[in-house]
């Protein structure tokens, strides 16, 4: 049986995220679980709920809380669900500080649904989705400020097979796939993923993309995108 994916969508244009409802509820891995107008009413039904998204589609532009803040908040106390932030904003900088506080990915509003589809589905299977565009400010804007200045894991403490497992990550590999090319078990993938994690004091799987290209571990156009 098919894993669906479950979405909340976090928009306070409301034909706007009703279509973008309508879209994927006709697709059959997905399910919309709750709509939010603003940050605060999807905080407070995460806070609430006993059912929690694989997915937020998060816009930015929103009133009493928006979705950079309400990010933080998600990264904070609900850290395995993945934000796709949805903004007509495409500076480098919004896109910078998104993937700084933890967003999985980032879609411009005039993407298409197709494009839309693929990210979600990248997210759920792989942890994150970051197109060309996105990768290029990746690569040249300085995502994690203060990395230089912690100075508390050197690029020497990964170990040979972490950052082997590193790569395959950026290269959009799922834990199975890891596994079977480095010829270990998924239950050692994950643990090598999870030192990963606590080593280069990353968020999420994004993160640790976001630290590879910018620690020189992969080159942009080694990336599979």
């Amino acid at each position: 049986m098919d894993t669906t994916i479950k979405i909340v969508l976090a928009d306070d244009e409301e034909l706007f995220r009703r279509g973008i409802a309508f879209m994927l509820q006709r697709e059959s891995n997905m399910e919309i679980i709750f709509e939010a107008p603003n940050g605060q009413e999807l905080v407070s039904f995460l806070r609430e709920s006993t059912i929690h998204p694989d997915v937020i589609i998060m816009d930015l532009k929103m009133p009493q809380l928006n979705g950079v803040e309400a990010t933080k908040v998600i990264q904070n106390e609900f850290a395995n669900i993945k934000i796709i932030a949805l903004s007509s904003y495409e500076t480098s900088s919004f896109i910078a500080n998104m993937v700084h506080i933890g967003a999985s990915s980032y879609l411009v509003k005039n993407s298409t649904p197709e494009e839309m589809i693929l990210t979600i589905n990248e997210v759920y299977n792989k942890g994150f989705y970051y197109n060309e565009q996105v990768m290029k400010i990746i690569n040249e804007v300085e995502v994690v400020a203060d990395q230089k200045s912690k100075g508390l894991f050197e690029n020497d403490c990964l170990t040979v097979r972490e950052k082997e497992v590193l790569q395959l990550i950026c290269k959009q590999l799922s834990t199975k796939e890891i596994g079977e090319r480095l010829f270990i078990s998924a239950r050692t993938v994950d643990g090598h993923r999870n030192n990963l994690l606590l080593k280069t004091e990353s968020k999420n799987v994004a993160g640790l993309v976001v630290y590879a290209i910018q620690n020189k571990i992969v080159n942009q156009e080694d990336l599979i995108l």
